[in-house]
């Protein structure tokens, strides 16, 4: 479907301050007096556009955290947490059994994004049927994602789970997408614009589908505990260290290699390390890590997370990568 916010974008100097009022009154005119429901995943994206509907459409905002399961260590109770205060009609919904449960056996990443989009709209679709009035579903898309989904003529990069993954038979009457033209830097200029704080707006991006798609193979209970475990040890000595990049995490592959351990061999999973630094996430670099860090994260990775007995750096650039793996 044509986006009402396609027109917004009309150059590559977006002034922000203008941007709010234009797009502002365009939501106000595509919603009238319905409610919008919005997906508050937490992240930069979904914070920014909640705080841009509240100030547009104030007491007509509802927003929904699905708790899929797919989220980083104590993510799903730290997104809470941000929020408290904030007044969105927030509603948290534990959706991990079903969501694992959809994506059983399935191994192909262009899928694990379909099936996580089709999921999350038919979560949002019973959540609101729930409420009276919710007419329209908020998505913080971002133009990037427009890019690599395909959309406008583009080359398919990576089906978007907010793009690619969405199903046509919705049960919307259509999609708020306020977002729609702008690049991360200038939605964390726009949050901050709005009054978000930077522990909001400078957040490191995070995918939708969040752990499935840094889980190669299969996403099961088991495997993304162990991700998420490697994940947050790396985070932590980055966080704690000089180095500095806009985007660091793990990835569990689904290579699994002979090791030894206390004089006893193992057969453990191998863990490859991200970390990157750009201007807008349509290309970046590897940042060039100390080896004296990547041999601490190495050493704790493989002492502290059973499973996992070999840790490697990726050192590709986008392109010819992309930032995540799947």
């Amino acid at each position: 479907m044509n986006s009402p916010y396609e027109g917004l974008r009309t150059g590559d100097n977006v002034d922000i301050g203008e941007y709010e009022k234009q797009v502002i009154d365009v939501i106000r005119t595509q919603v009238g007096s319905a409610r919008v429901l919005l997906a508050l995943s937490g992240g930069v994206d979904s914070s920014v556009c909640a705080a841009l509907l509240a100030k547009a459409i104030p007491g007509k905002l509802y927003c929904i955290f699905v708790d899929h399961g797919l989220m980083r260590k104590n993510e799903g109770d730290e997104v809470m947490a941000a929020f408290e205060g904030f007044d969105l009609n927030l509603v948290r919904v534990d959706a991990s059994g079903r969501f694992l449960s959809r994506l059983a056996g399935v191994t192909d990443p262009e899928m694990k994004r379909k099936i996580i989009g089709e999921e999350f709209i038919r979560v949002f679709e019973e959540e609101a049927r729930k409420l009276q009035g919710i007419e329209y579903l908020a998505q913080g898309t971002i133009y990037p994602d427009i890019l690599e989904s395909g959309e406008n003529g583009s080359a398919v990069v990576k089906s978007h789970h907010n793009v690619g993954g969405l199903p046509a038979d919705m049960g919307f009457k259509g999609l708020v997408e306020p977002l729609w033209g702008l690049y991360k830097p200038e939605v964390r200029e726009l949050g901050r614009h709005l009054g978000l704080p930077r522990s909001l707006t400078d957040r490191q991006p995070f995918p939708g589908p969040g752990l499935a798609v840094r889980c190669i193979g299969e996403v099961t209970s088991k495997r993304l505990d162990i991700l998420r475990e490697a994940d947050a040890i790396f985070r932590c000595e980055i966080e704690t260290s000089v180095s500095r990049a806009d985007q660091y995490f793990a990835v569990l592959t689904d290579m699994r290699s002979v090791g030894v351990s206390n004089g006893v061999r193992t057969y453990g999973y191998t863990v490859a390390l991200r970390a990157v630094e750009t201007n807008d996430f349509m290309s970046c670099e590897y940042v060039p890590l100390p080896h004296e860090l990547l041999r601490r994260v190495s050493m704790r990775i493989t002492g502290e997370v059973a499973a996992i007995n070999r840790v490697v750096y990726d050192i590709t650039g986008k392109p010819p990568g992309t930032v995540e793996w799947e």
